[in-house]
């Protein structure tokens, strides 16, 4: 199907001589206010990320790839999913482990040999989550799980043999959530080897240390500080009477540095903590403990959370699961990254150095193009302490750096987030994440290191979206990119959002015209505020999923059938051709961004038009302009006025106009229907009639019109236009 439909259609955007009650379109062209510059080769990119396995082959395939990549999205990010679900990341199944009995610490081969064409996740046994922001139900911890022959252990490279600094520089702590409040004075801790000598045993004052870290703080128990710890099973009386209590935290912060069951022939088995169970309850006078926790090998078990988890794990931790990586050989030679560099992970937070350094170093032996190196994903999510991630980071970089100092590394791929990331205050008071990671780079002298800054964008809850929801988005981007600078971001590094699109979880909204407007509305505000990078997901079409109020839903931009095969192109597919094709010149050249201002809203301050302009490089101005009135089109002129010169312009001579609404596209949602059951006179079961589908189903509407001073524009209503032309002198 073509981009552009015209003829008829294109009648909907004629021009008018401006009648005096027009509204106004204010371009700011002063040559100093250019607020961003990009090159849309290197900035507008999409996100691949780990899927089902039988998909992987027909989804880079022929004509399912030409599709995709005619949406026009440039750079790719490889997302590391892995490190959401508690995995080490086997990027090479290729490779050697640290102890001769084959397990331990894995290392990618970085010698080429059979192309990569899959890889994979293994389950870390040493975990400490029930479950985090990454894993939702998948795993359990082995804190709770009642078997004391298995333990959670914390990451080796935070303990002072790699850090060199003080093991009560990087507290590591594991939190039991009783789900209510519950009387208890007594802890039992099984511990295994290496053990905490010096601990305190704490409970929360507020409501949830994991939700609200600033709202409330850890208070030590009256007999809960420990400064002569002995390992084995120590059992603690925690107050002389039984105190009601929902979180309890262990606070570690001096390792015995004894050896775990792996022995001592690698020194990583012999620093930080490990603990083989817990038991909370009350010591009645008979000396007996009566134990509140639930003690089993799955979800039910008594929640646990922890700070850090052990890479440590084995063959046969491999999941049977049924989705895996792309393998880098095949995510480089289909065409999915049209040659130009992209964006790789490497595995921090579950991963070794030496691993990370195979990796890169066999990328550069197959001469594939890197743009940037992400460092690890989602620490927010695996709530880790921003010095954590920091120590990490800093002996991660300097493994890499000491193969190629040219290399450009960052992160932390924070979570799609609207508000600072907070954490629990440090001794200074400071509960800022990013300014304490900031602030730990900087003591260390070290921020050059951090070449850029990394975040994904889901501004949403899917199933909370209403039509004003799109009057959000420009300030929720703006705003969190500010939270970043004021946290202490140095002003020129590079604000990357590797992954993003309307919400984390699907909803038939994607179908929606509303969710095309949305995407024009993000790329718009997050290159006027600066930013210099952004990736949409997901960039490989996915079948349909199970939605909000038991509606379908899919994530990206088309409609595949249980073949792989695209059916329809959904709305952020048009958009996206809008942005990639029209708004910008497609290629490796410098365009300017510029401010812009409009005086069309509801009348309580909602803008209902907003603008995005650019110069780009074959000298035309191009206006992205997203009509957010459902109900009514909008006639705008359009002011270019540069401060310097005094001077005002209008477009002038031809100018073309191009525009997708919901004249060119209209979503049909499934529709079910209730059918009787034969044997009874009530109904009883529900049938899907037919699936969603979208009629008209575009393309975006075109016209050629002449401009000049008082030439108004019309606006559809619920619409994405692009305006591109020439401006008068």
């Amino acid at each position: 199907m073509p981009l552009l439909r015209t003829g008829l259609m294109a009648s909907l955007l004629i021009t008018l001589q401006l009648p005096l009650f027009a509204q106004t379109i204010d371009v700011d062209i002063t040559p100093g206010h250019s607020t961003n510059q990009f090159v849309p080769a290197e900035t507008l990119g999409a996100g691949i990320d780990r899927i089902a396995t039988k998909s992987i082959d027909p989804l880079l395939a022929q004509p399912v790839l030409t599709k995709t990549l005619s949406a026009g999205w440039q750079t790719v990010s490889y997302r590391q999913n892995t490190e959401l679900l508690v995995e080490a990341w086997h990027w090479n199944p290729e490779g050697t482990w640290s102890d001769p009995k084959g397990q331990g610490y894995f290392t990618g081969s970085a010698s080429l040999g059979k192309p990569i064409h899959y890889s994979y996740g293994y389950a870390l046994p040493h975990r400490g989550f029930t479950r985090n922001d990454g894993t939702g139900n998948a795993g359990f911890s082995r804190l709770t799980d009642g078997d004391e022959n298995t333990y959670w252990k914390s990451n080796p490279y935070l303990a002072q043999k790699f850090t060199g600094e003080p093991d009560s520089s990087h507290p590591q702590w594991v939190i039991l959530d009783l789900w209510q409040a519950q009387k208890i004075d007594t802890l039992r801790i099984a511990w295994a080897a290496p053990y905490a000598t010096h601990y305190v045993v704490q409970y929360w004052t507020g409501d949830d240390p994991i939700k609200a870290p600033t709202r409330g703080v850890w208070q030590a128990f009256p007999l809960g500080t420990i400064g002569a710890g002995k390992g084995g099973t120590e059992t603690i009386r925690l107050s002389a009477e039984p105190a009601a209590v929902r979180f309890l935290r262990i606070w570690m912060t001096e390792s015995s540095n004894t050896c775990d069951l792996h022995g001592s022939s690698d020194p990583r088995n012999c620093v930080g903590y490990a603990i083989k169970e817990l038991y909370l309850g009350t010591t009645t006078a008979d000396g007996l403990l009566h134990d509140l926790i639930r003690h089993t090998p799955d979800q039910e078990q008594t929640t646990t959370y922890c700070s850090s988890v052990d890479p440590w794990h084995s063959p046969a931790d491999l999941p049977t699961t049924r989705q895996a990586q792309l393998g880098f050989d095949l995510f480089y030679t289909t065409g999915i990254t049209r040659g130009l560099p992209a964006m790789v992970p490497i595995a921090l937070i579950y991963g070794t150095p030496e691993d990370a350094v195979a990796e890169i170093s066999y990328l550069k032996k197959r001469n594939y193009p890197i743009s940037y190196v992400e460092m690890g994903e989602e620490s927010d999510g695996q709530y880790m302490l921003p010095e954590d991630y920091a120590a990490l980071y800093l002996q991660w970089a300097d493994a890499l750096h000491h193969l190629d100092p040219s290399l450009k590394l960052g992160g932390p791929s924070f979570q799609g987030v609207n508000k600072d990331i907070e954490v629990w205050p440090d001794a200074n008071g400071q509960s800022s994440w990013v300014r304490r990671f900031v602030n730990y780079l900087n003591a260390h002298h070290r921020l050059a290191d951090l070449s850029f800054f990394s975040f994904e964008h889901y501004p949403y809850d899917p199933c909370k979206l209403t039509w004003a929801s799109l009057y959000d988005e420009p300030e929720l981007v703006t705003r969190i990119m500010q939270t970043w600078r004021e946290d202490g971001l140095p002003a020129g590094l590079p604000l990357l959002i590797t992954e993003s699109n309307l919400a984390a979880g699907a909803s038939e909204t994607y179908m929606d015209i509303f969710s095309g407007l949305w995407l024009a509305d993000y790329i718009g505000s997050f290159l006027t505020a600066g930013g210099k990078g952004v990736y949409y997901f997901h960039y490989l079409p996915l079948p349909m999923e199970h939605g909000c109020n038991d509606s379908p839903g899919t994530f990206g931009m088309f409609t595949v059938g249980n073949d792989y095969q695209v059916q329809q192109q959904l709305p952020q597919y048009f958009a996206t051709q809008l942005i990639t094709s029209e708004w910008v010149q497609p290629g490796k050249e410098v365009h300017h961004v510029f401010p812009v201002r409009t005086d069309i809203d509801d009348g309580t301050g909602h803008a209902l038009v907003t603008a995005y302009a650019l110069e780009r490089p074959d000298g035309q101005w191009s206006l992205l302009v997203v009509n957010r009135d459902q109900d009514n089109e909008h006639k705008v002129r359009i002011r270019f006025h540069d401060d310097a010169s005094r001077r005002e312009a209008a477009f002038t001579g031809e100018v073309r106009v191009t525009s997708f609404g919901r004249a060119q596209y209209l979503w049909h949602p499934a529709q079910t229907v209730f059918m009787a059951h034969p044997e009874h006179n009530y109904d009883t079961s529900i049938q899907t009639e037919k699936d969603g589908h979208a009629a008209p189903d575009g393309p975006p509407v075109a016209s050629k019109v002449t401009g000049e001073k008082g030439t108004a524009y019309v606006l559809p209503a619920a619409s994405i236009t692009v305006l591109r032309g020439n401006i008068s002198k």
